[in-house]
């Protein structure tokens, strides 16, 4: 089984976008979309410098659209499962077929907006914590008057709340385990949130949703959604809940995923697939970040759907690019 990842905030880069946008169609196609995300996606992918690109109103939506250009080249028919990290469950979602492309833009350019907004409330934020007892870390971060946002895998939990929780939190560090500041700016996926979340379910109320057309995991609780306006519901709620990626990742090894792909910018969900799901059984993983990482994509896909070639398994799917171009990155790989 094959599943396409959608990384979340904090995984940007600057300039990312750059090389896709040698591919026909991408400059136009970012361009609409810059409408309906209230922020120019062209200059956030190429130009922009690291701070202007973490800014979350602007960060959001970018990264719903890298992933949803970079998997129209991919032959997403073969694909059986997708997922999402926080803002790139909204690109997971139009993956799985239960958003239009223009829905999931739009929706990440109220999330981002609305989100900053309330970070600008009072002052919040997130850390890391690295290592220690799972219960002993939650109920630290609980003594504090902070909460578990993030749990992303064995030995990450991310804590978030107040800014002086915070303080407070990495000065009495649970046992065997380090703190660190997250550069982000505010406390994500917790109540500090509830105002962006009452925006965004305004906007989502307008959105009718398909049910999945392939299985869809929900940050919620790891589990697949098929009905389409549970998964409206819970995209919204996952402004003020926490995200669960651990429990998406045992779904991966509980239904048999083989290969992995993580669409750019990728490296972050990658890496924590890999120190998870170790061992027999585990996952071939790609990062696709660049047109060049497209073949070594294919190929996955190929193998793991039973096709013979990488070329025979998008001989259908291939976006139209100008003539020989696919074939010139093919030869180069």
């Amino acid at each position: 089984m094959l599943a396409v990842l959608s990384p979340g905030q904090g995984s940007q880069k600057p300039g990312f976008l750059t090389p896709w946008l040698d591919l026909t169609g991408v400059e136009a196609r970012l361009r609409s979309w810059s409408t309906l995300a209230g922020v120019d996606l062209v200059h956030l992918g190429t130009v922009a410098d690291a701070d202007e690109i973490r800014d979350t109103a602007r960060t959001q939506p970018l990264l719903v659209a890298a992933a949803l250009l970079a998997a129209e080249h991919l032959p997403m028919r073969d694909i059986s499962l997708t997922a999402g990290h926080s803002v790139g469950e909204l690109g997971a979602a139009a993956l799985a077929g239960a958003l239009p492309p223009e829905a999931a833009i739009t929706l990440a350019g109220v999330r981002g907006r609305e989100m900053a907004a309330a970070c600008a409330l009072e002052p919040t934020g997130m850390a890391a914590v690295l290592g220690g007892d799972p219960d002993e870390v939650v109920a630290a971060i609980a003594g504090h008057g902070l909460y578990a946002a993030n749990r992303n895998g064995t030995g990450q939990i991310v804590a978030a709340g107040t800014s002086a929780g915070l303080e407070k939190l990495a000065a009495e560090p649970p046992a065997r385990a380090r703190v660190i500041r997250l550069q982000v700016a505010g406390a994500f996926h917790t109540p500090h949130m509830a105002p962006a979340e009452t925006a965004l379910a305004t906007v989502a109320a307008g959105i009718t949703p398909s049910d999945p057309a392939r299985i869809l995991l929900s940050n919620v609780d790891g589990t697949a959604v098929t009905d389409g306006r549970e998964l409206l519901r819970r995209l919204v709620r996952q402004v003020t809940a926490p995200v669960r990626w651990d429990l998406c990742m045992a779904t991966l090894a509980g239904r048999g995923v083989t290969g992995v792909i993580e669409l750019p910018p990728a490296g972050t969900l990658a890496g924590l697939v890999k120190r998870e799901l170790k061992g027999t059984g585990a996952p071939e993983i790609v990062t696709l970040n660049t047109p060049d990482d497209l073949p070594a994509a294919r190929d996955l896909v190929a193998r793991h759907s039973g096709r013979v070639s990488g070329h025979e398994a998008v001989a259908e799917d291939r976006p139209n690019h100008s003539p020989g171009e696919t074939d010139r990155r093919e030869a180069s790989s």
